[in-house]
């Protein structure tokens, strides 16, 4: 089959488009043909070693496609079910061996390339709202990057919980699809420091919760725009990941709460991921929850991809078409 392989990290030429052997599907795993694949800021950190995984792999967590194979006691699916999965390594191919409690059938009316779009991006989005602060109605959250796939999906949510968003982008066109999404105010951060709009939006107050994965050049002021007791969710590192903090700092800005979750840690159970992707994938059903699929490529163009991607060029979601 043709895959992506990384053999040495780097930059995005460290993609090799090759051939590789197709996987045998192990006695709980599911053997699945991808037909889209979903590109994950993650990608990137495992792709320049800031995540480092052994050498050579596949990179990729997240797509969709159809079950090709079952392993000797995968007994929850039958070829031939659509299928969707986020967290399973080695996606950037033609297939994959997937164990068979991290797939979800897909919904009817629910297409594979939805599937790839929505899983990580859109779990990601359910356990912040929902877990890691649950938001209330009349709650004021900011969130970075509001156009970006994962934003675009917060701000959904964050609106069905009733909450008022704040939404930071870098430019008009981004600014319109956060609106868009539902976003209530929004600040160009190209153009206006994002810590004094948000005091003046706010009436000094502050927000209840900033989603920031930005990390590096945004945290600092993410903590000075919480009011006391609010939560800094730092849930990636596109500038760069965050230098050490000192707990008292915690304390002097209102006794807030840092954390850096990860989704692996919130679907770590068959049950919670079954929560949270039917959910998701329930209310793209129902239209309830719109995707922005910005473009497809073919998975031979992943250099391109990643180097869009790392850019900033990109609103939404990105797929890759084996």
């Amino acid at each position: 089959m043709k895959a992506i392989q990384v053999d040495r990290t780097g930059g995005p030429e460290v993609l090799l488009f090759k051939d590789v052997p197709i996987p045998e599907p192990g006695p709980n795993e599911v053997l699945v043909k991808i037909d889209a694949i979903g590109l994950n800021y993650i990608d990137t950190y495992h792709r320049t070693g800031l995540y480092p995984l052994d050498l050579p792999f596949i990179p990729g967590l997240e797509a969709a496609g159809t079950v090709a194979a079952l392993g000797t006691d995968a007994t929850d699916f039958r070829p031939g079910d659509l299928v969707a999965y986020a967290g399973v390594p080695g996606s950037y191919a033609e297939f994959v061996a997937a164990p068979q409690e991290r797939l979800v059938r897909l919904p009817d009316g629910v297409d594979a390339a939805a599937g790839a779009a929505a899983m990580l991006q859109g779990m990601t989005s359910h356990y912040l709202v929902h877990s890691t602060c649950n938001v209330l109605e009349g709650d004021t959250v900011l969130i970075h990057a509001a156009a970006g796939g994962v934003g675009l999906t917060l701000v959904q949510m964050a609106k069905m919980r009733g909450a008022r968003v704040i939404g930071t982008v870098s430019t008009e066109e981004k600014a319109q699809l956060a609106r868009g999404a539902g976003a209530d105010e929004i600040i160009r951060y190209t153009e206006q420091d994002f810590e004094a709009e948000v005091s003046r939006l706010t009436d000094g107050r502050g927000v209840h919760v900033v989603y920031d994965s930005v990390g590096k050049t945004t945290w600092e002021k993410s903590m000075n725009c919480l009011s006391p007791r609010g939560y800094l969710v730092l849930f990636g590192n596109a500038s760069g990941p965050v230098p050490p903090v000192d707990p008292l700092l915690l304390s002097r800005l209102g006794s807030i709460f840092l954390t850096r979750p990860t989704l692996v840690d919130y679907t770590a159970t068959r049950e919670e991921l079954l929560l949270r992707a039917d959910d998701v994938l329930g209310w793209i059903q129902t239209g309830k929850l719109s995707l922005r699929i910005d473009r497809t490529l073919p998975l031979s163009d992943a250099r391109e991809a990643h180097r869009l991607l790392e850019g900033r060029l990109t609103t939404g979601k990105v797929l890759l078409i084996p």
